[in-house]
């Protein structure tokens, strides 16, 4: 029985819910706030259905409900009407699983409460599963199975992909571009008990809309104009492996009709056949693209976003990770090296810092391209400041024609740095406190800029970016 914790101002909500949810759903009203905590403490709680409310007063009061839950394994599915719509996205853009619109349609609301419900049922196992262990007092591993980075954020994406390894669920991994995201879907299969069947790696974005449906589905001979014989699709060529579906965000509307049902049915068929194959891959999806905001702006189904969120890996842009800039690099110089049988063994000191200095918009792809660039054009055994490209150098000269404002610190990093800050400041300033227009106008990812906003906090504390 899934427990669900109605919040709302309109006690008749609760007695209509009860009976009208059925027997899979105990509906509990909202208690006091006290006792909602203890109850989401003790677990006895699976997912809270939060009621905006319709006025200005109300919406206030429940914000403050949604802040005071603290507790991570606690499925939030917000309740909104026309008014409050931006809110509710919001909310979920900040956490909250998903939300659904007031008055609700008893079929969508209990799609959206049990999908609730499956990600938190998700997450509790990936609570409980152990992870296998290092040795004591040993150093955080620097890789995972072709990832790279001994970083804070990359651990958390190690953590993730060992503990979803072997757990037969779909996994949504979201990230800016060039940040590995193929990568973190091989490992996942490569750790999990699939790793000895086929990995099947597909991006969405780069095939035509006329053609997608015959290529995932497969299609029989003389489904559409053209077609001279059967084409097994790329769902059947996964086998019992793993199907990796890149850029999803490109699909068009139709095609995620017809991805919706194979996620639910676990089913498919070939385009003019009407036999149903049964899916045995398993689906591992991924996107740069913002799905919470194409979920509002109508260009992304509500209903494959609650099918497919329910367990997410973030890929971190490079420069959230500057301290894993040297150990990519000397992998890269390392790879490049042999590769074009070019002695290059080393990377001087001062490349070295430019490079951690470089705020990467391309991520590892753009450094992995810089040191494949940089090896071409050496002529020592190690990589100089003038092999690095002209933009490296072009982007460190605007930053210290205006350093000359930062008060002198105890080093280069800690001058950079508090410029930084100050120019991350200024930039929200300028924005009107908008962070993600303020992000968009330093060309950082939002994340990055949260990060300095984080150090601007601390007093300047290196430590803590």
């Amino acid at each position: 029985m899934i427990r669900v914790v109605l919040c709302s101002h309109d006690v008749k909500l609760q007695p209509l819910f009860a009976p009208a949810l059925g027997s899979d759903f105990e509906v509990l009203a909202e208690p006091n706030g006290a006792q909602l905590q203890q109850m989401l403490a003790d677990g006895t709680v699976d997912v809270v259905l939060l009621d905006l409310g319709s006025d200005s007063c109300e919406i206030e009061q429940q914000l403050e409900v949604y802040n005071a839950i603290t507790e991570p394994g606690v499925a939030v599915v917000v309740m909104a009407d026309d008014m409050a719509r931006p809110m509710a996205i919001d909310l979920v853009q900040r956490g909250a699983h998903s939300y659904c619109r007031k008055p609700p349609a008893l079929r969508e609301l209990k799609t959206v409460l049990r999908r609730a419900y499956e990600h938190v049922t998700m997450s509790r196992q990936l609570e409980r599963k152990p992870v296998q262990s290092t040795r004591v007092n040993s150093p955080e591993p620097a890789s995972c199975d072709g990832l790279i980075g001994a970083s804070a954020e990359m651990q958390k994406v190690y953590e993730k992909i060992r503990r979803v390894a072997s757990l037969d669920a779909s996994v949504l991994v979201t990230g800016e571009s060039g940040t590995g995201k193929e990568l973190i879907a091989r490992a996942i299969h490569n750790l999990g008990d699939r790793a000895k069947s086929p990995f099947v790696a597909v991006s969405c974005g780069a095939i035509p809309e006329t053609l997608i449906e015959s290529e995932l589905f497969g299609h029989e001979k003389g489904a559409f104009t053209g077609t001279t014989g059967t084409r097994t699709g790329y769902f059947e060529q996964a086998g019992g492996g793993t199907l990796f579906l890149d850029e999803i965000g490109e699909l068009s509307l139709q095609t995620q009709v017809k991805l919706l049902r194979v996620v639910q049915q676990k089913e498919f068929t070939r385009l003019g056949s009407g036999r149903a194959i049964p899916l045995r891959a398993r689906l591992i999806l991924a996107t740069h693209r913002d799905l919470p905001r194409m979920v509002s702006e109508g260009s992304f189904r509500l209903d494959l976003y609650y099918r497919i969120n329910v367990m997410t890996i973030n890929a971190p842009a490079l420069a959230d990770r500057p301290e894993d800039i040297p150990l990519l690099a000397n992998f890269f110089l390392k790879q490049y090296s042999d590769l074009y049988r070019k002695y290059v063994a080393s990377i001087e000191p001062d490349a070295l810092l430019l490079l951690q200095e470089y705020d990467w918009p391309g991520n590892v792809r753009e450094l992995e391209n810089v040191i494949q660039s940089a090896i071409i054009c050496a002529d020592t055994d190690g990589i100089r400041l003038r092999d690095l490209p002209e933009r490296l150098h072009s982007s460190h000269g605007r930053g210290t024609q205006i350093a000359g404002d930062v008060p002198r610190g105890s080093s280069f990093e800690a001058l950079l740095r508090d410029f930084k800050v100050k120019l991350a400041t200024k930039a929200i300033e300028d924005c009107n406190g908008n962070k993600t227009l303020a992000a968009q106008s330093l060309n950082i990812s939002r994340a990055y800029l949260h990060r300095l906003i984080r150090l601007s906090e601390a007093g300047g504390n290196l430590d803590a970016a």
